[in-house]
Parts: C-alpha cells; structure tokens; sequence
C-alpha cells in the first residue's frame, strides 16, 4: 500500500530537557542524540542555544559529531537569537533554524507587549534574516490553536512567501480536542494554498492527555511532521509521545495512510536511555515502552496469549525491541498460565501433582503481588518432596512483642478432622513449636533451622529448612511462605510427616 512519510522531529533533547531536574551536559545530550540517529528520527531539536552558553556549546557538538538526521536549533524572534542559533548548528551536516512566536491575542497582548501587525512584522523579519543564514528555516506560531484563524492564516502566508520551508502549527498548552485540531489542520491547507511548497507540522502538548490524539488527528488531515518527545517527556504534563505516534501509524496503516522511517526495534532501548540519562522514570502502565506494556496478569488474557498472542496483543514486542512479552503470575492467574510457566521451568507434573502446587499458589499468591520463577521452582520442590499428610497446617496466629509473652494459635488438618490449640512460648516459632507438639503427641528437638529470602524485596517468598530430631530419628522438614512464622511452622510440620510416614 502507498502511503506517505510522516516526518519524525524529535524534540527531547530541547522541549524534554525543559523538565525541572532534567538539565542535560553536552556528553549526555550527544549520547541520546547518537541513539535517535540510530532510532532513525528525521530531525533532532538539539536544544535552545539562546538559553546559556553551555546548551549552545551542546547543541554545536551534536551538529559536529551527529549524521544522518536534520539538527535543529530553536530561537525566539530576535536577531541576536538566530544568529546564537545559526552558530551553534551551522556545523551539521543538515541544519535547521526553528523560529517561533506567539499568535495568540494572550500571547501577543500579554507576553509580546506588540498588536498583531507588529508581531506579523516581526515574525516577517526574523523568518527574512533567518533565511539568508540558512536554507532550512522552520516557523511556529506559538499557541496556534487559540490563534484567531484568519489572522493564522495571515501569519502563515507571510513565512511561507519569506522562505520557510516548515510551517509549525503548535497547540502550545494542550488546549486543543481532536476533532477539532483536526479540522484547524484541514481548513488552513484550504485556505492557504502555499502550504502544498512546504512542510506542515504539528506540535502538541499533553495538558488534557491528548497529545497523541491531537497529533495523530493532525496527520489525517494532513500534517506531515509531528513534533514529539521520548517518554513523551516535556513541559507540564509532557508533549506528544514519539512512540505512540509511531507505533498507531505502524499498527492502523489503513487509516492513517502514512507510516514512518523510524527503526521500531530501537524504541525500547531509546526509552530506557532517555529515562536513565535524564532520571525520569517510565510509568509502569505507560504505552509500548511501561514495564506493563507487554505483560500478562489476567488468567483469561494469559490463556489467549498463549492459543494466539493476536488475542491480547495488537503490537508485538519483540518489534519494539523487547525481547518478549511478560506472563506475570498473580492470584489471578489460571491453570494455564501456571502450567505454562512450570513447563518453561522444566517441571511436567502429573494432574495430583499440579493441582497441589496450583492450590499452594494460590494460596502464596493471595499474600505477595508476583510469582517469580524462583518462588514457583520452591513451591514446587516443596510439593514434590511432600510425604503423605498426616496433618496440614489449616491457620496459624501468633502474637509477640517486646513486653508482651509470645502466644501461638494453630489449628491443623487431620483427614476430615480439625484439632486446635494454643501455647506461650520463649518466641513466636517457639510458641508455634510447642502447640504443634501438643497436638501431634510428640516431642521434636530442633537441631537445624535455616529461614532465606527465595527472591529479593519486602514481599520475598520465605523458605525455612529444619531437622528434627523425634522419638529418636532425625527428619528434615521445609516449607514456603511470605509469612517467615507460617514458613517455619510448615517446615516444622513437614518433618513430623515424614516421621509419621516412616512409622505408621
């Protein structure tokens, strides 16, 4: 299918810098600026070199060292400004001047101090000296989509006949609605015909979350330049996402009728350099790049992913440059995905055997938000090591604290019986040892008791090892749990089976 090139113009390293917290050094802007070349961006605002001298030394060792995209500096619409920004680009292979100013009566009124035939004028001698610097020169007209529109129109016209060759509509404070946007893009390529000699961009911020949907409604009224971020990072509440933008166009080429140049498989690593050199992290939810993007929790969604990843997935992740997606192991997990997960491990379990395990993880899953691979493999090998139960921990309460005597509460599970009691002891595994003895009719002497984390983190997996010396044999017990107590008591339990099953 014939579709157009939608131009990627890349704005982190100048609208994403703008973050507070975010101020980037020329070795680090030059580092992100090598992986968008190798993202395959077309143009890369390298930064605003007006702002200080060291952004303007930055923005020069990009335009030195960087081939390949467009390098782009922004200047406001002075002079002084332009001639800051020529010199700080001039160097690259592919320069870019990018002017801009206010159209809206707030902006001209309010912040220019100037009526709009003077920021018409103003506008008119800035795109002129910008133009005999550099052939490539890029417009804005900042807060576009508050802009009066004839008087857009106006403004429009009068940078295209001085020589820019991008016009930029922006909706600078994220005021714009889809439909609408759309339709701002549709009517200033009716009304003003010189746009069909030149480049038509949209930059739109994300103060209501529409960003994406602003851009993307542009493009189908025939914007050919979007203007983004990584991580869709920027001002306030951030600007249009670079990679949501290019993935919609790659997943519904149909209705966009346009795609990109952008290497998808590098989106991830991009975004993780972004996020990492600039100390902003990703939201977990957030869009093809969030660590939940790709990742599986629901039983029903698992259980499609794994007949047909189509069923759950619209975008791959492996064309992103994730490696595969996540099946996520939770409380609401299913058999399937469950049996899944153990056949990676390697276990193939027969149908008692894996209903135990399945009932274990529940019931561990209920009380810690994941199931790692390292806490499935240790329920399993609990299970599998499992003797007969003469007895099963049903419930366990302990109370304990530095002025108050340690009491242990246990019921445990005998056939169809249920036995309780409860004993004080020197500490909770103590107290929870001596009930248990009780209600077994036997006296074990702990010889060894090792408690380890399985996995890392508050919530680890606590796994307890015994060896109990009772009525004279020595058995070895263990047991899994979030809670160490319950581990410790399971494991406890576990030796007694095993003395049970070797005497009776």
């Amino acid at each position: 299918m014939d579709t157009r090139k939608i131009t990627i113009f890349d704005t982190t390293l100048r609208d994403g810098e703008q973050v507070p917290g975010a101020k980037l050094n020329a070795k680090q802007k030059l580092e992100i600026a090598r992986q968008l070349e190798r993202l395959g961006v077309d143009v890369i605002e390298a930064g605003f070199p007006c702002s200080s001298p060291g952004d303007a030394a930055a923005v020069k060792l990009v335009a030195q060292e960087v081939r390949g995209p467009v390098i782009a500096g922004l200047a406001r619409a002075v002079k002084e400004d332009i001639d800051i920004c020529w010199d700080s680009v001039r160097e690259a292979e592919r320069p870019r001047i990018h002017v801009f100013l206010g159209s809206s009566d707030i902006h001209v009124a309010k912040k220019l101090r100037m009526d709009r035939d003077t920021a018409l004028e103003t506008a008119i001698e800035s795109v002129r000296h910008a133009k005999r610097l550099c052939p490539n020169v890029e417009y804005s007209t900042e807060d576009a989509s508050r802009t009066d529109f004839d008087y857009l129109c106006r403004v429009v016209e009068a940078v295209i006949k001085e020589g820019a060759t991008t016009v930029n509509i922006p909706d600078t404070v994220g005021y714009a609605i889809p439909e609408e946007f759309g339709a701002l893009i549709r009517r200033l390529r009716e009304r003003v015909p010189a746009l069909d000699k030149v480049t038509l961009s949209v930059h739109c911020h994300n103060d209501l979350g529409l960003g994406v949907a602003n851009s993307l409604a542009a493009v189908r009224n025939g914007a050919e330049q979007v203007e983004c971020t990584v991580n869709g990072i920027g001002e306030r509440a951030g600007n249009a996402a670079l990679e949501e933008i290019v993935v919609a166009l790659r997943t519904r080429p149909a209705l966009f009728g346009a795609h990109t140049g952008i290497n998808t498989t590098e989106i991830y690593r991009t975004s993780r350099m972004v996020s990492r050199v600039m100390n902003i992290p990703v939201q977990p939810n957030k869009a093809i790049v969030g660590s939940n993007a790709f990742a599986h929790s629901s039983g029903v969604h698992q259980d499609g992913i794994l007949k047909d990843r189509a069923t759950y997935e619209i975008v791959r992740p492996e064309d992103v440059g994730i490696k595969e997606h996540r099946m996520v192991l939770t409380a609401r997990s299913g058999r399937s995905a469950l049996r899944h997960k153990l056949t990676e491990l390697g276990y193939e379990l027969d149908k008692d055997l894996f209903e135990r395990v399945y009932q274990r993880f529940i019931n561990v899953a209920d009380r810690k938000k994941e199931i790692t691979a390292k806490d499935l493999s240790s329920i399993v090998e609990v299970e599998v090591s499992k003797v007969p139960e003469t007895y099963g921990l049903a419930a366990l309460q302990f109370m304990s604290g530095t002025r108050i005597t340690p009491l242990a509460s246990v019921r445990l599970k005998k056939g169809n019986e249920i036995v309780m009691d409860a004993a004080t002891g020197n500490g909770p595994v103590d107290a929870t040892f001596r009930c248990i003895d009780r209600m077994v009719g036997h006296t074990g002497k702990l010889l060894e008791y090792d408690l380890k984390a399985v996995t890392m983190g508050k919530d680890a997996l606590g796994e307890a090892m015994v060896r109990v010396e009772i009525e004279g044999g020595v058995y070895s017990g263990v047991g899994t749990s979030p809670d160490v107590i319950e581990a410790t008591a399971r494991a406890y339990l576990n030796a007694f089976n095993r003395y049970f099953a070797n005497n009776h």
